[in-house]
């Protein structure tokens, strides 16, 4: 069975271009990274895509159309199928978005709708929560909006900043990112809608991941769908 395309768009240190690279290592897992492409020239996660030998380009257009003509064109020659936003630091152009809806995916460090833009895991501690997170999304034009793919809970400590935080998060972004990139791949996402239903979900696999967490650790994540549905039958 061939491999799902993805294109990953970037503009920092690329953490979570990481994370899908190390899980597409993996020749069973059903998606591989077909191009990388950064609005900045000098991001870091150019040179892991150099190093995986994966093509990379810098489109460092000022202007929000130019940039996306010249990604969209690159997206295509490189036969991507999903576009996977990766720390991608710009607003896409409206054109782009809709040419790609429902194969462009982004992760946020919230639990969506909570605290989407800038700083989330700022305004999480400044508004007292005890639970925090991440979330994988369908793109929609409006910012850290569309139908929720995946989500992931952590904890916030008493003592947390918001360095702290961000690094908990950031870990349970590196595993629920290839997680939902799978279930892409897998066929096994479908839009109701503004949702987003998964099957294959059993209720002893989400039961379980819920005992999980709540004894485990207190750094424990709890992931939904759960990690053990991604990773059945693929």
């Amino acid at each position: 069975m061939a491999r799902l395309k993805v294109g990953v768009l970037i503009s920092g240190r690329g953490s979570n271009l990481q994370a899908l690279l190390d899980a597409t290592a993996d020749p069973a897992y059903p998606a591989e990274i077909a191009i990388v492409i950064s609005n900045r020239p000098d991001a870091p996660g150019l040179l892991r895509a150099a190093r995986a030998g994966i093509a990379h380009h810098a489109v460092a257009h000022s202007s929000r159309p130019a940039f996306a003509a010249q990604a969209d064109a690159l997206l295509r020659q490189s036969g991507a199928q999903l576009v996977a936003l990766a720390g991608f630091m710009r607003i896409l152009d409206t054109e782009f978005v809709d040419s790609w809806r429902d194969r462009l995916v982004n992760i946020h460090p919230s639990l969506l709708p909570a605290f989407p833009g800038l700083h989330p895991q700022r305004q999480a501690l400044a508004a007292g929560v005890k639970f925090s997170g991440c979330t994988v999304h369908f793109v929609r034009a409006e910012v850290d909006s569309g139908p929720i793919v995946a989500q992931a809970v952590v904890p916030v400590h008493p003592d947390d900043d918001e360095a702290r935080l961000a690094a908990r998060i950031l870990a349970a972004e590196h595993r629920l990112y290839p997680l939902a990139v799978r279930l892409f791949a897998l066929g096994r996402l479908h839009l109701r809608g503004n949702t987003v239903a998964v099957t294959g979900a059993v209720a002893g696999a989400v039961a379980g991941a819920v005992t999980g967490a709540v004894a485990g650790a207190p750094d424990s994540m709890l992931f939904n769908p759960p990690e053990a549905l991604a990773s059945a039958s693929g």
